[in-house]
């Protein structure tokens, strides 16, 4: 069985429940969860308005790095979500999930999936400041 349970670039809202429930795994002893939310201050900047947009690779490149997060540890279930779309305050942007064997194991899986998600699926963010300006987080880096 595979151990990648879900994976998905969406512009529909995100549910902690289907991801939390597409890792459930009875040889797993810990499974974390994290959650990424859209956030009314930037660098100390009040955001006014958030948008993501994905190449149409983004999912493949997703896949790519869940398979090395489970090749890398001894994952027994994975899944990995991101919002593209407009959003607004308080929306989630992001859910992945990760289970082990042992809660270390999951704590170091997740966190290597979400930095590795953040650093190298082609997703960007563009925001709106209340002055005005706006930026691109991203699409540069």
């Amino acid at each position: 069985m595979d151990v990648i349970r879900l994976l998905g670039i969406r512009d529909t809202p995100l549910s902690v429940d289907e991801v939390l429930g597409a890792v459930g795994d009875h040889a797993a002893g810990g499974t974390v969860i994290f959650v990424g939310t859209v956030r009314e201050q930037d660098h100390g900047r009040a955001v006014t308005s958030l948008s993501y947009s994905a190449h149409p690779t983004a999912e493949d490149a997703l896949r790519r790095v869940a398979e090395k997060v489970a090749a890398d540890y001894p994952v027994t279930a994975l899944a990995a979500v991101h919002r593209v779309g407009d959003l607004s305050l308080g929306d989630t942007a992001v859910i992945v999930a990760v289970a082990c064997p042992h809660r270390g194991e999951a704590f170091e899986a997740s966190r290597r999936l979400i930095d590795d998600l953040k650093s190298e699926v082609p997703i960007w963010k563009h925001q709106v400041f209340a002055d005005g300006d706006a930026e691109w987080v991203g699409a540069c880096e």
